[in-house]
């Protein structure tokens, strides 16, 4: 599991049958100082996050099963959870 942060959204006005109704946002993956950690990517929301929100996400197959509409589909990235906090273990 990755984590990343929202940060716009992505909308399509056509679709193929397997992401009807799945919200599309974009997120910037952070690194555990929250800091930048690579390009930008689309995942599809199953936590009902938005834009500003801290997610764990997952990529590959297991994200397209993570998919309501079925686990046979094309997308490469889910959302999975909203993050409330981040420890890193170091005393604060």
């Amino acid at each position: 599991m990755k984590i990343g942060k929202v940060i716009g959204r992505v909308v399509c006005t056509k679709k193929i049958p397997s992401m009807e109704g799945l919200k599309l946002l974009l997120v910037q993956p952070v690194d555990q100082d929250l800091a930048d950690a690579g390009p930008a990517l689309v995942a599809f929301d199953t936590a009902r996050a938005g834009e500003g929100d801290l997610v764990m996400y997952e990529g590959g197959k297991e994200a397209a099963q993570a998919n309501p509409n079925g686990w046979f589909n094309p997308l490469d990235a889910a959302i999975l959870g909203v993050v409330d906090a981040v420890e890193t273990g170091a005393a604060r």
